[in-house]
């Protein structure tokens, strides 16, 4: 592998963590935070730690999807995939704040169905010009799943005033 593909992989990677660690750490104190500590909380919801680790190489992924698409050959294709997966990344940024910072379990799920929905359709336009840039993708579909699931469970078993 070329240099320049391995520098972009690895700067891309960088810049999407300390976003998506940016967002989350404005959002206030996650778990640690009393309100959240006081919501009841799915069988299924995973230990605190286990979503530090999962975004860690969610955004890694991500990074590397996107490095992909940034030195494919230009053309509509590319600026439409970019720009797709530009939108999905900006809404996911804007999760935490919502869910954590302003405490809003319903409005944090409209947020995640749109994560999920623009992230989808930035899949499958990433795969028309990348077909790793899409699978690597992928993992991050499913966890957005994964986490539509578990904001719909808290939302139901502490309702949308919590």
């Amino acid at each position: 592998m070329k240099a320049k593909p391995v520098l972009a992989a690895i700067g891309f990677a960088v810049l999407f963590n300390l976003l998506g660690g940016a967002s989350a750490g404005f959002s206030g104190p996650m778990s640690a935070g009393q309100w959240y500590q006081d919501l009841v909380l799915p069988r299924l919801q995973p230990p605190g730690a286990v979503f530090g680790i999962a975004w860690t190489l969610l955004y890694t992924l991500l990074g590397i999807a996107f490095s992909r698409l940034w030195l494919a050959p230009p053309g509509p294709g590319r600026s439409r995939a970019l720009g797709l997966f530009a939108l999905q990344f900006a809404l996911n940024l804007t999760w935490s704040p919502i869910f954590f910072g302003a405490k809003a379990i319903l409005p944090a799920l409209v947020m995640i169905g749109a994560i999920l929905v623009a992230a989808t359709v930035a899949t499958v336009a990433a795969g028309r010009v990348s077909k790793p840039a899409a699978w690597l993708m992928l993992p991050y579909l499913l966890w957005l799943g994964f986490a539509f699931m578990l904001n719909w469970r808290i939302l139901d078993l502490n309702g949308a005033g919590a």
